[in-house]
């Protein structure tokens, strides 16, 4: 994509949803922290309701702690690999409580020090809590960037660099969230919904789907 494609792709998204914002629930930095590890291989829906009465019980570091492991595990249960997240999300939350009095640091460095914190949710947490202008590569925006022509590359690493040189303002605060819920919704993995995609037009992708897949006979029953 040239630059004024790039624009016009935001400026395009940015119109559709002019404040997106993270679909996991949280009240405070501590649980988007919490509520981003968790969500590693799993569904934000799936975590949302897993954290809703965790996070009604627990809101800092301290109170995950007394809460303990096995407490944690019963309320993130249904999560996948909930046991290795629990043991991580208590040893976090340790790492907080001694070494940062309770509070979540507010830089990259610091962040992927705490246990079950890699680059991509601590770029979340960098977004999405201290307003900085980070691009959280998941397997969606891992997916639009290569298959858009947006910013191609093997590793989420690579198509966050590339993002970070190519995203204009004043669009780079939002760009994550945009490319994410566009991933999930329209620039789907299996079959891409280009017959209702806004930046149809300005995407490389070959095979555009254009028309919705015909639903198999039999597929109703009748009544």
């Amino acid at each position: 994509m040239t630059k004024d494609q790039i624009f016009e792709f935001f400026r395009r998204l940015a119109d559709d949803n002019p404040e997106p914002e993270t679909e996991l629930e949280y009240g405070n930095c501590y649980q988007l922290v919490v509520a981003v590890a968790l969500s590693a291989q799993a569904t934000d829906i799936g975590v949302n309701k897993a954290t809703r009465a965790l996070f009604a019980a627990v809101e800092t570091p301290q109170q995950m702690l007394d809460l303990g492991e096995a407490g944690l595990k019963e309320h993130i249960k249904t999560i996948g690999l909930f046991n290795s997240k629990a043991t991580n999300v208590i040893a976090m939350s340790r790492m907080l409580v001694d070494e940062y009095g309770g509070e979540v640091p507010d830089t990259r460095d610091d962040l992927v020090r705490l246990p079950g914190v890699g680059r991509k949710t601590a770029n979340v947490v960098l977004n999405c809590w201290f307003k900085q202008e980070t691009f959280a590569v998941d397997t969606h925006i891992l997916r639009v960037g290569n298959r858009t022509g947006l910013a191609k590359g093997k590793t989420p690493e690579q198509v966050e660099t590339k993002l970070d040189k190519r995203v204009p303002q004043p669009f780079r605060l939002h760009a994550h969230h945009w490319l994410i819920l566009h991933g999930r919704y329209v620039c789907k993995a299996r079959t891409p919904e280009c017959w209702r995609c806004p930046v149809i037009d300005l995407c490389s992708f070959r095979k555009k789907v254009m028309e919705p897949p015909a639903r198999a006979k039999g597929s109703r029953k009748a009544g």
